[in-house]
């Protein structure tokens, strides 16, 4: 893709192999998360549902986009990271297909989503749980680093709402 114009651009893996357009959740919020089933921050996930309980029916989704980048904490096939989602926390957001968020290898979205919302030092994704905040013309807006907590997102999200 020579020069992407918002998120809508892109497609990512579902965990069945097929391609989601991004462009699917046009005028919704979005929150993209690259998230790992074996890590100290998985519990995130259950404020991530409570995020989506509290904002879904006002325009908010959440991308969950696995990834076995750091310490090899999503080893699991996309099939038993969807049941380990669903036996554990009980997600009602998508979780896709497995991607890389950084090196060689990293997804074109991910690309654009350091692109428009650095890091610290550099732009490359640090650890597990990074979120990218979408504003419903699938502008990124804002990038919160693994220790933010779901729930102190939630004054940022009802701004875009």
């Amino acid at each position: 893709m020579s020069n992407p114009n918002s998120v809508y651009d892109f497609s990512v893996p579902t965990s069945t192999g097929e391609q989601q357009a991004l462009s699917a959740y046009k005028g919704k919020a979005m929150l993209i998360v690259n998230t790992a089933s074996k890590c100290g921050f998985t519990p995130q996930y259950e404020g991530l549902q409570n995020l989506y309980n509290s904002y879904a029916e006002r325009g908010l989704e959440i991308i969950a986009l696995p990834c076995n980048q750091f310490r090899g904490q999503e080893p699991g096939s996309n099939a038993e990271v969807q049941e380990f989602c669903q036996l554990n926390y009980g997600l009602s957001f998508p979780v896709m297909g497995k991607i890389e968020v950084n090196g060689p290898g990293r997804h074109p979205l991910y690309s654009y989503l350091t692109q428009q919302a650095g890091g610290l030092f550099n732009d490359n994704i640090k650890w597990n749980f990074t979120k990218f905040l979408v504003d419903r013309n699938g502008q990124v807006v804002d990038r919160f680093a693994t220790i933010t907590k779901p729930a102190d997102l939630a004054k940022s999200i009802e701004k875009l709402l």
